[in-house]
Order: C-alpha cells, then sequence, then structure tokens
C-alpha cells in the first residue's frame, strides 16, 4: 500500500467510523454529511480491500483489518494533534474539542456534575465522553489517545504514564432510618452484629473494610453480595442490612432514599484514586486544561504533584 496515494484525511474518517460505531454518528461528529462520510467510507474500502466495517442492526462493526489497523491510527492521529496543538494555543472558549475520560462508575456521579457545570461554562464547544476504564489496556489506550486522562485506583502502570494522586475518601456506613438496633452513633459492637451487603464487582473476596476489620482480628456477616452501591442503598432501605461504602457517593446514591449515613465504627483505610495521563500530553495546552477541570471538580485533591509509575 503507498502512503501517497491515499487521502490522509479518509483516516479520520475511519477513525470516526470505528469510535462511534455508524456513519450518521461519525457524520455529526465531523461536521460532514452521511453522503460524504459513506463516500469516504468507499474510498477506504477500495484502498485497503477489505469492507472495513459491516453493517448489523444500527451498527457497524469493525472487520478484523480495521481493529488492526485502528490502534496505530489512534495513536498517530494523537501525535498529528499534539503538535498542531502546540503550535496554535487551545482557547476553551472557542476551540471545538472532545475529551474521552476513564472513569469508574461509583465516581461518576460525584465528579460528572461539577465538571459539566465547569466545561459548559468556559468552554461551549466541548464535548466530554466519560467511558469505563479497562485497566489491562489503560497504558495504551492513554498512549493511542482513545483515552485523554484516567481516573481509578493505584496501577502498575509503564513510565510513560504520568499519575497524580487525588481523591481522598472515608468510608461511612448506610442503614435505613428506623433500624431497630443503629441509631444516630454505631458502635464497633453493633456494627459487627449486624448483616452486611458488600457491593463489588469482583465474585470472591471482602471489601476494603474487610482488610481494616482483618486487622483487628474481627470479621462480619456478608448477607448480600451485589455488584452495585446503588443497588445496595435500594435494599437497605427496605431490610435491616448495613452497607459501607464511600462516604460522598453514599452521600449521593442516597439522595432520595430514607437512609442515614454514620461514621464507621472504627478507622478504615482511605479510598484514594489516581488521574493518569500519556507523558506526550504532559504540556499539551489542551489535555492540560482538561485535567485541571477534573481537578477542580473533584470532591477532594491533594499532593498537587505528579510523578510517574515505577512499576
Amino acid at each position: 500500500m503507498n502512503l501517497r496515494q491515499l487521502d490522509l484525511n479518509l483516516l479520520v474518517v475511519l477513525d470516526a467510523i470505528y469510535s462511534e460505531g455508524g456513519i450518521t454518528a461519525a457524520a455529526r461528529r465531523l461536521h460532514l454529511t452521511q453522503p460524504a462520510v459513506t463516500h469516504a467510507l468507499n474510498r477506504l474500502r477500495q484502498h485497503f480491500g477489505d469492507p472495513l466495517f459491516v453493517r448489523e442492526g444500527r451498527q457497524m462493526l469493525p472487520t478484523p483489518m480495521a481493529r488492526n489497523l485502528i490502534r496505530p491510527l489512534k495513536r498517530s492521529l494523537r501525535s498529528i494533534e499534539i503538535m498542531l496543538h502546540e503550535v496554535d494555543r487551545f482557547e476553551p472558549a472557542t476551540t471545538p474539542r472532545r475529551f474521552s475520560l476513564g472513569v469508574r462508575d461509583v465516581l461518576e456521579s460525584v465528579l460528572l456534575p461539577p465538571l459539566m457545570r465547569s466545561i459548559t461554562k468556559a468552554a461551549p464547544l466541548v464535548d466530554l465522553e466519560a467511558v469505563q476504564t479497562v485497566r489491562r489496556t489503560l497504558a495504551s489506550d492513554l498512549d493511542s489517545g482513545e483515552l485523554d486522562a484516567a481516573i481509578d485506583v493505584l496501577l502498575p502502570l509503564p513510565d510513560s504514564i504520568h499519575r497524580q494522586r487525588i481523591v481522598f475518601d472515608r468510608f461511612v456506613v448506610v442503614a435505613r432510618k428506623g433500624h431497630p438496633d443503629v441509631g444516630k452513633r454505631l458502635s464497633l459492637a453493633t456494627y459487627l452484629a449486624q448483616d452486611h451487603v458488600l457491593a463489588t464487582v469482583r465474585r470472591t473476596g471482602g471489601g476494603m473494610e474487610d482488610v481494616s476489620l482483618a486487622q483487628l482480628g474481627q470479621t462480619r456477616r456478608i448477607r448480600l453480595r451485589c455488584q452495585h452501591y446503588f443497588a445496595a442503598c435500594r435494599v437497605v432501605s427496605e431490610t435491616n442490612l448495613i452497607l459501607t461504602m464511600p462516604e460522598n457517593y453514599a452521600r449521593v446514591a442516597n439522595a432520595g432514599l430514607d437512609n442515614q449515613v454514620l461514621p464507621a465504627p472504627v478507622d478504615m483505610t482511605p479510598l484514594d484514586g489516581y488521574l493518569y495521563w500519556h507523558r506526550n500530553v504532559e504540556n499539551d495546552p489542551a489535555n492540560r486544561w482538561f485535567r485541571e477541570q477534573v481537578l477542580g471538580a473533584l470532591p477532594g485533591v491533594q499532593d498537587t504533584g505528579h510523578h510517574q509509575n515505577r512499576g
């Protein structure tokens, strides 16, 4: 394949179709007409000798060749984008841009409202995608530009990924109002005597609160194991089970429920998180602005310096 025979603008279309999952959405993202995107796709198919995408329902699914192309393509487009940003400074008030943030669902409800208030006020042409973080591909997703930044727990990532410790959140206990054993204060003995809900996506093992209890030589009875904190809060509101969870999300998740949020009866290891980004965008004005918006929207920020992972 000869690069000189390919219009490089077509590669932007390929990336958009792959990312959006369809021609109509890709056209909207690129501010092109649907026929223009279809024409570009036909030219790409002719150049590569492959359909690249096959229609299944309303989605365009990538072929193996498209999947093989997309990661190096995203990396290359990202490098060009960074180069252009270094030449042309990012102006939040006037520059169109779409940022992609990897974030766990527990943090979405706490982070996104203040983050979008900030972005919509300062940058009317900036869009945001909050997507699920895939830990095994996080480094390559940041490297390719598929993610502009990500928030997760401390992970063993390569030196090319910068990180900043940002989220500090203590654990609290949620119980329904009118619980026969739980009042406005909760002793350790009362806590251990209750049936508990554990919210985790893992199939086995306890939570971080169980680690703290084990250090005291204590255990609790986990009566229900479920995947999401909000579902656990609903269960708590209708039973005598109690739940241990991060405080900031507890305030959000229980806003419409008749539950009380109490301090944990034992010191538990605080929940912290890290903001991750690739070293290639360290000084990129757009990415730096976006990171500042994320930091400003988080409930707790400490250790404002950053450092690289060391394994």
